[in-house]
């Protein structure tokens, strides 16, 4: 029977871009309108390796629930462990060509739910689990994030519009057990001058941020300098959601907030492995969540941008895992965020 919340891939176009249960009394903060989901995509490779929450029916990552009740520590990586077959180096390199083949199909005229199918098919062929897909009974396999999204937003079958900003966030697991975690914001056709500057400042936050990275820097004060930088540009950094630290788990410590004068704890050392990902608002930073229990959005219904790496902590600075081929470090390109 109908769910009220998916729909087949055979249905028609006004059943699939239809309101999904939930949002017929829903009061939303801007102009986006979720659709239908196409249903849950399954695991056809059967070298996949899975993690513990893709059989859980409620999702639960119990491996986290442990770490969180009694790990007070930061995991400390070694050459064992980053480097040979299917490792955490494998895996945030097999998350670069899994965003890319993403973002190539993100264009005018198609669905989030095509981004989904690349990005579960792409997982698929290198023999890597699509890390959001059941984690938490997160329905899909990627996080596409359009407009006033500011994270979490779920694939579904409405069509990208010219002016668009869409975030794509992937995080692949391997075989060996390791995950890869980051994301872009892409400018679809023709994006007004605000959207452009809240997508370029995300860049620059990020890229901000990374250039504090090395042995002896506060998880903390990373925030100061990504608020300055956001400041600048007349957007806000939103504080309800993270980075993190990351490797055999989806998420551990640290907890790396974005925003100026947070409490985080810790100080960086070599081996430590985290994603940094501010998420920058062109309002207020004030966020709340649709009523499908994921999907972040702006308070004001204004939009919001991200980009987001793994990296690797070494000895004189940062390792960016998931950097793409020939580019060490973050440099401005509009040409490469333009679809």
């Amino acid at each position: 029977p109908p769910d009220g919340i998916t729909c087949p891939l055979v249905a028609s176009l006004e059943m699939k871009t239809s309101l999904p249960s939930w949002a017929h009394n829903y009061s939303f903060t801007g102009q986006l309108r979720p659709a239908l989901l196409s249903p849950k995509r399954t695991v056809t490779n059967k070298n996949v390796k899975l993690p513990d929450y893709a059989s859980h029916p409620a999702g639960v990552s119990d491996s986290e629930q442990r770490d969180r009740a009694s790990n007070n520590s930061i995991r400390v990586y070694g050459p064992e462990e980053l480097e040979g077959e299917c490792n955490l180096r494998y895996a945030c390199a097999m998350g670069r060509e899994v965003l890319d083949a993403g973002g190539k199909a993100c264009r005018v005229g198609v669905t989030t739910d095509e981004i989904d199918r690349v990005v579960h098919e792409a997982c698929m062929e290198r023999d890597c689990y699509p890390s959001p897909l059941n984690y938490y009974n997160f329905p899909k396999s990627v996080c596409t994030s359009v407009n006033e999204v500011i994270c979490h937003g779920i694939p579904d079958y409405r069509e990208i519009q010219d002016g668009d900003i869409v975030n794509i966030d992937v995080t692949t697991y391997s075989r060996g057990g390791y995950h890869g975690d980051l994301n872009e914001t892409f400018c679809v056709g023709n994006v007004d001058a605000d959207g452009r500057r809240v997508v370029q400042t995300a860049f620059e936050c990020l890229q901000s941020a990374l250039a504090m990275v090395k042995p002896g820097t506060l998880y903390r004060d990373l925030g100061s300098t990504i608020h300055r930088v956001a400041q600048a540009n007349k957007c806000s950094v939103v504080r309800t959601y993270c980075g993190h630290g990351i490797g055999s788990l989806f998420h551990t410590a640290p907890n790396v907030p974005h925003y100026h004068k947070n409490k985080a704890k810790g100080v960086m050392k070599e081996g430590h492995v985290l994603t940094i990902e501010p998420m920058i608002n062109l309002g207020h930073y004030d966020d709340t969540t649709w009523g499908d229990n994921w999907t972040a959005v702006t308070r004001d219904g204004k939009r919001s941008a991200q980009f987001e790496h793994t990296i690797l902590v070494t000895k004189d600075g940062c390792e960016i895992l998931t950097a793409r081929e020939n580019e060490p470090v973050m440099k401005w390109d509009p040409d490469l965020v333009q679809r």
